[in-house]
């Protein structure tokens, strides 16, 4: 197992602890924390790569904000409105 599996099985299980005045849900976290849970001094593209994939097997999608991340559940996004074919086809159209 690497180290950003293990980092994403633990961002998973922090998923469903309660902090922050939650029990359980999405959440942020800082670049620093991210780094000390890689155990590493500094983060680098393919390192959030390898993360985010390791995220998204675990059912998690991590969302890089530049300053920290934002944890959230992948079936947070199964309820979401979907776009057609035409509603597509009509904002692309010019006046």
């Amino acid at each position: 197992m690497t180290q950003f599996q293990i980092a994403a099985r633990r961002l998973s299980a922090l998923y469903s602890k309660g902090f922050g005045g939650k029990e359980s849900g999405r959440f942020r976290i800082s670049m620093k924390q991210i780094k000390m849970l890689l155990g590493q001094k500094r983060l680098y593209e393919d390192d959030v790569k390898l993360l985010t994939r390791a995220a998204l097997e675990e059912g998690f999608v991590l969302i890089d904000m530049d300053s920290f991340f934002v944890v959230l559940n992948s079936n947070a996004f199964v309820n979401y409105r979907r776009v057609s074919g035409e509603a597509l086809a009509a904002g692309t159209q010019e006046n």
